[in-house]
């Protein structure tokens, strides 16, 4: 292990987004060492404050902590200020011209508006690397429309092909659109870093849910420009280029997921015991094999049947090196030893909280290792150090700043600097 300092050391971001997507790019920064400044908007902060479980103990009442705050915007340093207020945004502006990227996400436009767009923000830094989060972009026909993960879903032609064939759509309920966003942004700031440390020179970036979203369409589009009147249809648990690829009910009642490109097609009949299939003209080829799913589906389950749980079917696949699993439940997922092991799934500990849960970061480095203990500020936590350390305000400015109630802090933490003052 290298004793380099994290990749980001040094860097500093501001981060004016909430909910899913912005938090989880400015998050990923945190991570590798930049010191990301959490701006949040008074009165409440980001809304994710209120999400998720949080302490019922009645000396944590009016708390701004909750596990879903914890788990976008740990590791950051929060600052509340009121952006409506004249004071408020000229904190932001100052504040933006001693930082080297900011993040936002709200509506195109409001940036704008309150005098905050990239032009103006560039012209007190010239390097800063600015991204904004949407969800269709900053133009566009679209761009001005609100809206979240599911509503770039549907946009984007997903939600169209999950459900039951002869059913209603089906929308995912995680935020993959969100969290895939906000991966994206994180690595194109990162160029845009790179880039700006070749030329000296920063830019404006834009990532949108929607665009994420298209990039996950596998090979859909060229069929449909290519092939007039083909419009891709849902196909339920079953994948529509066959396989057999898809989910398959096992002897025990539970599903068994299976992946089978043509080429593994001879071994997954040698896994079967079945070598007839090979002389089956209905499966003779990966095309044939996908007009005749339903019949390999009912062939494959009826081999499933014969085991008395799903993990000796696993087992009896992947003597053949046939890609399966089984498919868990998050409470069986969360307790595999591999995911702990790696960190997949991190134990982390709040002092109002107490223990429980996240997500680890999802990649990983030969020369750095994630920390060990992480924190999430409450709302506001950092208003003091923050403003004095990087824009040199004292005392007497700051507590200006509260009188005029630019700044806003969690109530417990308002309530202790009261009866220390």
């Amino acid at each position: 292990m290298s004793a380099a300092l994290p990749m980001l050391k040094g860097y500093r971001v501001l981060d004016m987004t909430q909910i899913v997507a912005g938090p989880t790019c400015s998050r990923i920064m945190a991570e590798l060492g930049a010191d990301v400044i959490k701006l949040e908007l008074a009165p409440f902060g980001d809304r994710t404050r209120i999400g998720g479980l949080r302490s019922r103990d009645p000396l944590h009442k009016n708390s701004s902590r909750s596990t879903y705050y914890f788990q976008h915007n740990h590791s950051k340093r929060s600052v509340a200020v009121d952006m409506k207020h004249p004071r408020g945004v000229a904190l932001i502006k100052a504040l933006a011209a001693r930082c080297d990227v900011l993040v936002e996400n709200f509506s195109p436009g409001v940036m704008e508006r309150a005098g905050l767009s990239y032009e103006a923000l560039r012209e007190a830094n010239p390097g800063l690397v600015m991204c904004s989060i949407s969800l269709a972009g900053q133009r566009g026909p679209l761009s001005r429309k609100p809206g979240y993960d599911y509503v770039a879903q549907a946009y984007a032609g997903i939600t169209d092909l999950i459900g039951d064939p002869d059913g209603d759509p089906a929308m995912i309920t995680m935020a993959v659109g969100d969290t895939a966003t906000g991966l994206t942004a994180a690595m194109a700031v990162g160029y845009a870093l790179l880039h700006r440390e070749r030329t000296g020179e920063g830019q404006h970036v834009e990532a949108s849910l929607l665009d994420t979203y298209f990039q996950m369409h596998e090979v859909a589009l060229p069929r449909v420009s290519l092939r007039p009147g083909y419009t891709p249809r849902r196909t339920g648990s079953q994948h529509p280029d066959g396989g057999p690829t898809g989910l398959f009910r096992c002897g025990d009642g539970r599903y068994i997921a299976l992946a089978t490109l043509p080429h593994q097609w001879e071994a997954l009949a040698r896994a079967l015991d079945m070598p007839e299939l090979l002389a089956d003209p209905r499966f003779a080829t990966a095309a044939l094999r996908r007009d005749n799913n339903a019949a390999l589906k009912t062939l494959l389950e009826g081999w499933l049947a014969r085991f008395d749980s799903c993990e000796t079917a696993v087992a009896a696949l992947e003597a053949h090196r046939i890609p399966c699993a089984p498919v868990l439940t998050l409470n069986e997922a969360m307790a595999q030893p591999h995911l702990r092991e790696r960190g997949t799934v991190r134990r982390v500990h709040d002092e109002v909280l107490g223990d429980f849960d996240i997500p680890g970061l999802p990649v990983r480095f030969s020369a750095w290792e994630p920390a060990r203990e992480l924190r999430a500020d409450a709302l506001g936590e950092h208003n003091e150090d923050v403003l004095s350390e990087v824009l040199g305000l004292g005392p007497e400015d700051i507590e200006a700043l509260y009188a005029q109630e630019v700044l806003v802090q969690d109530r417990l933490i308002a309530r202790g600097r009261r009866g220390a003052a």
